[in-house]
């Protein structure tokens, strides 16, 4: 039973994070722009606010989710803004220049991918709804009393197995063609990557902002 959860848990994983939204266009311009470890930090960022998420559902954290259900309009218009701002930013880096400037450590700079790939995601409320569809699907029954906390734990240790495990594939794949990319090249994808993820990022703060006033 106990590695059955598991299982079916990657499966949650793996099925939550596949969908090529923000972090996804996100993840490969890191992983082209800066290589495989900046854009599995990215990835891991997102890992780390769906077992977020997960835990939520699994303990029936009901007060969290009726916060959510409750402000989902503001979430999602603030969301919006934060994926906006974001992929501006993207979109304004020059790699020429990254190249020029100072580095900073890998530790502190990963860090910040990190928390830009957990923004990006607990901002958005459709994280939780889709982590609840998958588990109906595998047959992970929420709220079921005979769920211990080792099993929960189990849960959610497969989640976020499943979920690295997509990162960590699809930032190594891109990362096999990287070289192949010059710097005119980079940039063009930085610009045009990043206006893809303002646009998204627009389209969901328009969407709250209008069951905000409707």
């Amino acid at each position: 039973m106990m590695l059955e959860n598991f299982i079916k848990a990657i499966i949650v994983g793996l099925g939550a994070s596949i969908p090529l939204g923000p972090l996804g266009i996100m993840c490969i311009q890191k992983t082209i722009s800066k290589g495989r470890s900046s854009g599995f930090a990215i990835g891991l960022g997102s890992s780390l606010a769906d077992v977020f998420y997960a835990t939520i559902a699994l303990f029936s954290l009901s007060f969290i989710n009726d916060f959510i259900d409750q402000n989902r309009a503001w979430v999602i218009f603030i969301g919006g803004i934060i994926i906006f701002f974001i992929g501006l930013n993207i979109a304004a880096t020059n790699p020429v220049r990254q190249i020029r400037q100072p580095r900073k450590s890998n530790g502190t700079k990963h860090a910040q991918e990190i928390l830009q790939g957990f923004a990006v995601t607990i901002s958005n409320p459709g994280a939780l709804v889709l982590l609840l569809g998958f588990f109906a699907l595998v047959g992970i029954n929420i709220g079921d009393q005979q769920y211990t906390r080792y099993s929960v734990v189990v849960i959610l240790a497969g989640i976020f197995l499943g979920t690295t495990s997509w990162w960590f594939i699809l930032s190594a794949g891109i990362n096999i063609f990287r070289r192949r990319f010059r710097l005119r090249q980079l940039l063009w994808i930085n610009r045009i990557s990043g206006t893809l993820i303002a646009l998204l990022g627009l389209i969901s703060a328009a969407e709250g902002l209008f069951r905000i006033i409707g």
